[in-house]
């Protein structure tokens, strides 16, 4: 199979950000790793202070939406930027590690401010090739 990856797609006024992994915990790591890319290069942040995260939901879709817009939050309320992240899944409940720094805006060149992850395109599943996939539109 495949390595896991990320990448933006098309919409009309927002951005849309999809992860392909080899498990559904890839996939959801990938979609963070593509937000974070609407911000700023991965390769910018420095993966420096750890935080926790853990979300839960009814399904994995609202697991994604829950678990980027967690991201957000956090982002927003530490001032920080992520670039690493690592996710666990168990019974509609994630747990996991985001490491980043505090934005420098000299450095990290931040593009624009994601509001948050929509439900608008939100898709995650098993694609026929055996990888998963998880997307959504962000709002910017």
């Amino acid at each position: 199979m495949d390595a896991p990856y990320w990448e933006h797609f098309h919409h009309e006024a927002d951005i849309g950000v999809r992860g392909v992994g080899r498990t559904l915990a890839e996939a959801f790591e990938q979609s963070a790793s593509a937000m974070t890319a609407v911000i700023t290069e991965l390769e910018r942040v420095r993966p420096l202070i750890e935080v926790p995260v853990a979300v839960e939901a009814p399904d994995v879709e609202y697991l994604l939406f829950q678990w980027l817009n967690e991201l957000v939050f956090l982002m927003a309320t530490r001032r920080m930027l992520f670039g690493r992240y690592r996710v666990d899944i168990a019974h509609r409940r994630l747990t996991g590690t985001a490491w980043g720094e505090p934005v420098e805006r000299p450095r990290h060149r931040p593009a624009v401010e994601i509001k948050g992850a929509t439900l608008t395109a939100l898709e995650v599943r098993r694609r026929d090739d055996g990888l998963w996939l998880a997307q959504c539109v962000v709002d910017v």
